[in-house]
């Protein structure tokens, strides 16, 4: 197995993936996001042997009453169901994290299934409110919001992959 590489994707590229991960047990199979168009918008993927095997997008959005920083929207996480838990995600989340800290971003957050929220919280990320079902899938999530350093990084590992080939 090759070191898995961190590539930028274009909307469309996390597609197959989204829909085959994030919607194949909800009703709405839609997997265009409004935002993926939005100035600023960055697609991450990683590879593995020349595979996608897991995307992310990250969008330039204020959280709703926090003003005090710039941050980004985490959406559309999705790593291969056959290799969840096999460590590609958090690769891949670290990496965007990184990636983000470096610009001057200070808070990422997202809409997390509660499914997938353990994998947050082992990555620095803290659950904030009240749970809530996601209109779109219809399934339970909670907000999860982490604050970025540059200093350090706040979740459990380094992430060990290579970014566009370097």
């Amino acid at each position: 197995m090759s070191v898995p590489v961190v590539v930028e994707l274009s909307a469309q590229q996390t597609h197959p993936l989204r829909r085959a991960v994030l919607r194949f047990d909800t009703p709405t199979k839609e997997v265009v996001f409004a935002e993926d168009i939005w100035p600023g918008a960055v697609h991450l993927g990683l590879l593995v042997d020349d595979e996608l095997v897991a995307t992310s997008s990250w969008v330039p959005r204020q959280l709703d009453g926090d003003d005090s920083s710039l941050a980004v929207q985490l959406r559309g996480m999705a790593t291969a169901r056959s290799l969840q838990g096999s460590g590609f995600g958090g690769l891949l989340l670290e990496a965007g994290c990184e990636r983000f800290a470096e610009t001057g971003v200070r808070l990422v957050w997202a809409r997390a299934r509660d499914a997938a929220l353990a994998f947050y919280l082992r990555h620095g990320f803290e659950a904030v409110g009240e749970g809530f079902l996601d209109a779109a899938t219809q399934l339970p999530h909670h907000l999860v919001v982490r604050h970025l350093t540059l200093e350090q990084p706040a979740g459990e590992q380094q992430t060990g992959a290579r970014r566009d080939g370097r």
